[in-house]
């Protein structure tokens, strides 16, 4: 899938079948985290792959928006460096990367929290050192999806040219 169409067709995925994901697919899906750019390339992350059942349906219970997480395949938790001005926004592009990967292979998954996690640093065994982020579940969508069907604002109302106002028409 090229870069474009994975950006367009992208949709936060709440339900996953009972298929597990293929582990070359899990490290591309890490891969393409630890690839992301980071500012002065301090890489302030670390990414916990979360796999047993047990723990994911611990992660569900947890995370009160994300129920979800017990039903995926795998789940990456993403911590950031407690200490680090740029972590947040490393991290979140990281995220981003991870998610269309995933899409691109067919992937499904949605971002679930953010910030500070203490119940789940503590579950995961965190040093204070990180705080968690956002839990990342991934999985093949219980339900057929399409691509692309989404309900955005045009572009003339969300741009400007030169200078904020000036239509980008």
């Amino acid at each position: 899938m090229e870069v474009f169409e994975a950006v367009r067709t992208v949709l936060a995925v709440r339900h996953y079948a009972d298929r597990e994901v293929p582990a070359d697919a899990r490290r591309r899906v890490l891969e393409a985290g630890r690839s992301s750019g980071s500012s002065i390339n301090l890489q302030p992350w670390h990414f916990v792959l979360v796999e047993e059942r047990a723990t994911l349906a611990r992660l569900g219970t947890i995370m009160q928006s994300g129920s979800y997480i017990a039903d995926a395949s795998f789940a990456i938790v993403v911590l950031v460096e407690t200490d680090s001005p740029y972590a947040v926004s490393d991290a979140s592009r990281a995220i981003q990367n991870m998610i269309l990967t995933g899409w691109a292979d067919g992937i499904s998954s949605n971002w679930v929290g953010f910030g500070p996690m203490p119940t789940v640093e503590a579950l995961l065994g965190v040093p204070n050192t990180f705080e968690g982020l956002a839990v990342v579940p991934f999985g093949y969508s219980a339900t057929k999806l399409g691509r692309g069907k989404k309900d955005r604002k045009p572009l003339a109302q969300i741009a400007s040219r030169e200078r904020f106002g000036t239509p980008f028409a």
